[in-house]
């Protein structure tokens, strides 16, 4: 099936959900359409560490990428950590006219926050990357055996920002913490960090499949708790799964978010990256106006 035929190809209920949210979608033009750019993370392009990213993601229709930093090490530095590398990254983002919206350690999945002295390191010198690339978010993820289970493991995260907090307030980047905990307990760790630099990156998929309700919780953080979000419903296109996209496009409307949403959704088999891409950025587009 052709790219064009199968963005064109909406399924009843995506249009049942459209029709729902028609009431509100002339408020959302005026406000999440204007302040919110909708990007992609360069691993959902299959293209992680890949300045060739960008082209990609422009050719799609993406307003932004979201950078990961690669975690197969070379000369014990990640594999962007290399100056013609960040070169051939600004580069073809004058290019193609698309910026760099945020940044990812994904090194984290190796070295945890939580209770790895190296992940100290890792965070420092992607501080100093996403400032080499003039963008501003730098994701922290914690998952898998680095994901914060407890209070003592959240403590000792905020404890480690802490350490690393004065260093990003300095080079203006934000730590986005990706996580599968509640709102509050993010905003406990923010609190105990002390730091302006440490914020709520909000992954909708994530925080719906550890049983949150997004909607609330995103209302309830507010756009001064939230750096940035990750739209998903995996393994469905979005507005096909359970997630309420259409409600949470209000809502982030509604706080008055100012920022990118990088879409973080999965290819179906038996299609391509750039033809999924389309379908899940056109649904989108259409809720924002």
């Amino acid at each position: 099936m052709e790219a064009d035929n199968l963005v064109a190809k909406i399924t009843r209920r995506t249009l049942l959900q459209l029709a729902a949210f028609a009431g509100v979608g002339g408020r959302l033009a005026g406000g999440a359409a204007r302040n919110v750019s909708i990007g992609v993370t360069d691993w959902n392009l299959n293209l992680g560490a890949n300045p060739e990213a960008l082209p990609l993601a422009a050719r799609i229709g993406f307003e932004g990428v979201q950078v990961s930093f690669g975690r197969r090490l070379v000369n014990d530095k990640m594999p962007l950590d290399d100056p013609a590398i960040v070169a051939r990254y600004l580069s073809l983002s004058r290019e193609h006219k698309i910026p760099i919206d945020g940044t990812c350690v994904d090194k984290l999945h190796d070295n945890g926050l939580k209770s790895d002295r190296l992940a100290i390191q890792w965070v420092r010198d992607s501080i100093r990357l996403t400032s080499a690339l003039k963008t501003r978010v730098l994701l922290l993820p914690f998952f898998g055996k680095w994901a914060i289970l407890n209070r003592d493991e959240g403590n000792a995260v905020a404890d480690a920002l802490g350490e690393v907090a004065p260093e990003a307030e300095k080079a203006g980047v934000i730590l986005g913490l990706e996580d599968t905990i509640s709102a509050e307990d993010n905003v406990r760790i923010m609190d105990r960090a002390r730091s302006k630099s440490v914020s709520v990156y909000y992954d909708i998929g994530n925080s719906a499949g550890a049983g949150f309700d997004v909607v609330k919780e995103i209302r309830w953080l507010g756009k001064d708790r939230i750096c940035q979000f990750h739209l998903k419903d995996n393994p469905h296109y979005l507005g096909e799964g359970t997630i309420p996209i259409p409600r949470v496009i209000e809502a982030i409307g509604d706080i008055g978010f100012r920022g990118a949403a990088n879409l973080e959704t999965d290819t179906h088999a038996g299609f391509t990256v750039e033809a999924d891409m389309r379908k899940n950025l056109a649904y989108i587009r259409q809720l924002m106006g």
